[in-house]
C-alpha cells in the first residue's frame, strides 16, 4: 500500500498537478491539506475518474483538508475530540475549522491534519496552535487503544529539530522552532506514534516545504513540517519513505511537495 500527504495549496488551483500526480504516483491513500475549497465544492467527480473515493471537510477559501482513497473509505470523522476554535480578528464567535479528518482505508487508520500556522509567538493564533496539537494527541490516544496500523499524516507546521530548517538562526523569533510547539509534537510521540523519516534524496536533508519568495526552492532553503506520524503496527511494515522533490518544480507548483510511504501489509 503506499500512502501520501500533500499540503496542495488550493486543490482547484492545483487539480491539473494534482490529478497528474496521482496517475504519475498512483498513491493507495492520499493525505490532502490546505484544499481551499467547501466540502460540496471538491473537485471529486474529476479525482473519481481515477478510481479515487474523496473524504473531504472544508468551508470555503481558507484551510480544509481531504482524505483520497482507491482501496475504500470508510468510518470517516471529521475534526477532533474536543477540538478548540479560534476567534479570528473581529469576529464575536469562535470557528471550529476544518483542520482535521480520518478514515480506514482497507484496514489502516489514516488522519489529515493541517496544523494551525501559529503565526508569531505573541499572537493568539499561536495560543490556538498548542490547544490545537493538545486536542490532536488527545485523539490519538483514543485511537492507539486498537492494534490496526495507524498514522497521522499531513502539515503540521512545526519542525522536530533544528536540522529540519535550513537555517535556524533565522527562526529565533519565529514559530515552527519554539520548544512549545515541539513539546506538543513530541507528546504525540510519547503517546506512541513514530515520526517515520523520509530518506534523502538530491541532498543530505529532506525538506518538504519552500517558500515561494527570494528563490527558496532553487537555494534548497526549505523545511521539513510535512510529517507521517505512525504506530508500530504502521511502522513496522514501512518498507520506504520519501520526498517528491520534483512535484515542487515547475510552474502552477503548490509550495509544499508531497511525502510518500510504502507499506508491505
Amino acid at each position: 500500500m503506499r500512502i501520501a500527504t500533500w499540503n496542495v495549496n488550493s486543490v482547484r488551483s492545483r487539480l491539473p498537478r494534482l490529478l497528474g500526480w496521482l496517475a504519475r504516483a498512483e498513491p493507495d491513500v492520499l493525505c490532502l491539506q490546505e484544499t481551499k475549497c467547501a466540502a460540496e465544492a471538491f473537485p471529486a467527480a474529476e479525482i473519481a475518474s481515477l478510481g479515487y473515493e474523496v473524504a473531504a471537510h472544508g468551508t470555503g477559501r481558507w484551510n480544509g483538508v481531504a482524505i483520497l482513497s482507491r482501496v475504500g473509505l470508510a468510518d470517516v470523522t471529521r475534526g477532533l475530540t474536543d477540538e478548540p476554535g479560534y476567534l479570528a480578528d473581529g469576529a464575536l464567535f469562535e470557528t471550529t475549522e476544518p483542520r482535521a479528518i480520518g478514515a480506514t482505508c482497507d484496514g489502516v487508520r489514516v488522519w489529515s491534519v493541517y496544523v494551525p500556522n501559529g503565526r508569531e509567538p505573541s499572537h493568539p493564533h499561536y495560543q490556538y496552535k498548542l490547544r490545537w496539537l493538545e486536542a490532536l494527541r488527545a485523539t490519538a490516544a483514543t485511537e492507539l487503544t486498537e492494534e490496526r496500523p495507524f498514522a497521522v499524516l499531513g502539515d503540521f507546521n512545526v519542525a522536530p529539530t533544528d536540522d529540519d530548517v535550513w537555517d535556524v538562526s533565522l527562526f529565533t523569533e519565529s514559530t515552527h522552532v519554539t520548544e512549545p510547539e515541539r513539546t506538543a509534537l513530541a507528546a504525540l510521540r510519547e503517546a506512541g506514534l513514530t515520526d517515520v523519516f523520509p530518506r534523502p534524496l538530491k541532498y543530505d536533508h529532506p525538506y518538504t516545504y519552500w517558500d515561494y519568495r527570494q528563490l527558496a526552492f532553487p537555494n534548497n532553503n526549505g523545511m521539513r513540517i510535512d510529517l507521517v506520524y505512525g504506530n508500530p503496527a504502521f511502522t513496522k511494515v514501512v518498507t520506504d519513505c520519501y520526498v517528491d522533490r520534483d512535484e515542487r518544480k515547475g510552474t502552477g507548483a503548490s509550495d509544499h511537495a508531497p511525502v510518500v510511504a510504502d507499506l508491505e501489509l
